[in-house]
């Protein structure tokens, strides 16, 4: 059997199956296996790599769904005689649009991944448990259209949490459950109606929610942030007629400070004045890792301004695409009519799911236990990369899941983030999360502090540094002392 034109790393981060994949599709687009080439069965080719017939056959079905391949039966596996030209960019454009936040969907977190909660700190069987009980009550529910503005028993357990955990009092006919931060963020502006208005936007702010306000037809105007939060005073000298203000208040995303109650005030009061609403991006929750959460803007808010948005994607997983929206009550029929005509609750039996987490009190335990777990990994980060990186780098691990660390001046922090995923590494960079940075505006990168190897973590940070170092031009780089070389 002829040598194979691509070999495997059993130490690398990718999967067996990923490596034998790209390995064969590069051969065949660069013309190493030529056009009408006989391959190995996936048996043969199993033992040639070492590996299970399993995971080759999983390659093979992949290829000739992409045709790159063909199966004439008993006679063996081909190279298609016109294989499909590769792409003119690279695939990750087009297949998978936003590797700096999900590096790889549908797979384990990669280190310093942010926005995934712990993958080993859930509780699964219970979990199973109760989804399948779920799953089967859900099955035997008479075949009708449910509510969709969510499953009445989840909307009320959310308002009794919220009631609880966030001082935000409202009833379960105010909250309407959706298919993640997104989808009630697509029912606001239709409901709304804020198509062709301008919306202040925290800058730096989370670049997918600032597309997103884009996508759905508004004009994004940057307002900056300092030590209270989002800069009032400065958004009224921007844009004072906006319609619309997204805010983080709890803890803002990235930089992790609370809005002070002065601030809140001032937003509150400008929005009542113009007639216009405030999206409260909730999207930690109470966890937070240092003292106690501070209440939601929603709950000091008298005059129906505020439009709190909450998810269980940091709580439980992101894979439920599960969250929930509070309106003031005089919306509330105007969103359930946009929600029933637009974006319907999710999936009745995860609902019912979460409804019974939350009832026989699993959420708030795993909550306080996860805040222990979160602080203690996150302070253990922010003191391994403390103790290796030369002077010039700042490490700060306040707010949210993830350490920041802030590289010296002419540091590439995005082609960092390029580079380290080839390693296995995802940490997100900080500076196109500014849409009109000053010239003083930080380059970083964010590390979650959620997924890390505690066995490797050193051995991670060094690697990323090292990274760091290349793209500065070469600059001296830190040793496992700490200490510049």
């Amino acid at each position: 059997m002829s040598p194979l034109p691509f070999s495997i790393d059993r130490d690398a981060k990718a999967s067996l199956s990923s490596q034998i994949y790209t390995g064969l599709r590069n051969a065949i687009h660069q013309g190493t296996l030529t056009q009408g080439a006989r391959l190995p069965s996936w048996r043969d080719l199993a033992v040639q790599l070492g590996v299970s017939r399993g995971t080759v056959r999983v390659v093979y079905e992949r290829l000739l769904d992409e045709q790159l391949l063909i199966s004439r039966g008993a006679s063996g596996t081909w190279v298609s005689e016109a294989p499909i030209a590769p792409p003119a960019v690279p695939e990750r454009s087009i297949s998978h649009p936003f590797p700096d936040f999900w590096p790889d969907f549908a797979t384990r977190p990669a280190t310093f991944q942010m926005g995934v909660p712990a993958q080993d700190a859930f509780p699964f069987k219970l979990w199973t448990r109760m989804m399948l009980r779920n799953a089967r009550a859900a099955a035997l529910q008479p075949v009708s259209y449910p509510d969709p503005r969510g499953a009445p028993a989840l909307r009320q357990e959310i308002a009794s949490y919220l009631a609880i955990a966030r001082g935000l009092h409202c009833t379960a006919d105010q909250v309407l459950v959706t298919a993640g931060f997104s989808v009630a963020l697509g029912i606001a502006a239709r409901a709304l109606k804020l198509e062709g208005a301008r919306a202040w936007f925290e800058d730096p702010g989370f670049p997918l929610t600032r597309r997103a306000l884009e996508i759905a037809g508004l004009t994004v105007v940057p307002v900056p942030v300092d030590g209270e939060g989002l800069d009032v005073q400065q958004g009224i000298a921007i844009a004072d007629h906006a319609a619309l203000a997204l805010v983080t208040p709890g803890q803002q995303a990235p930089l992790g400070m609370t809005m002070t109650l002065a601030r809140r005030k001032a937003l509150l009061a400008w929005a009542a004045g113009q007639n216009a609403y405030i999206i409260e991006d909730d999207y930690m929750g109470e966890l937070q890792l240092q003292g106690r959460a501070a209440p939601a803007l929603a709950s000091i808010d008298h005059t129906g301004r505020v439009l709190h948005v909450g998810t269980f994607s940091k709580t439980i997983s992101p894979s439920l695409r599960l969250a929930f929206m509070v309106v003031p009550s005089g919306l509330a029929l105007t969103f359930a009519e946009t929600a029933a005509c637009l974006a319907p609750a999710p999936n009745v039996a995860v609902q019912q799911t979460v409804t019974e987490f939350i009832r026989e009190g699993h959420y708030l335990r795993h909550l306080r236990k996860m805040k222990r777990l979160y602080a203690t990994w996150q302070q253990r980060l922010a003191d391994t990369l403390r103790e290796l990186v030369p002077s010039g780098y700042d490490v700060e691990a306040h707010g949210g899941f993830a350490v920041r660390l802030i590289l010296p001046n002419g540091y590439d922090d995005v082609a960092v983030a390029e580079r380290a995923l080839q390693y296995g590494l995802a940490p997100v960079p900080l500076s196109p999360w500014y849409l009109a940075a000053p010239a003083n505006a930080p380059r970083g990168l964010l590390l979650g502090a959620t997924n890390y190897s505690e066995r490797t973590l050193r051995k991670d940070c060094l690697k990323l540094l090292e990274l760091v170092e290349a793209s500065g031009g070469g600059r001296r780089g830190p040793t496992r002392s700490g200490q510049t070389g």
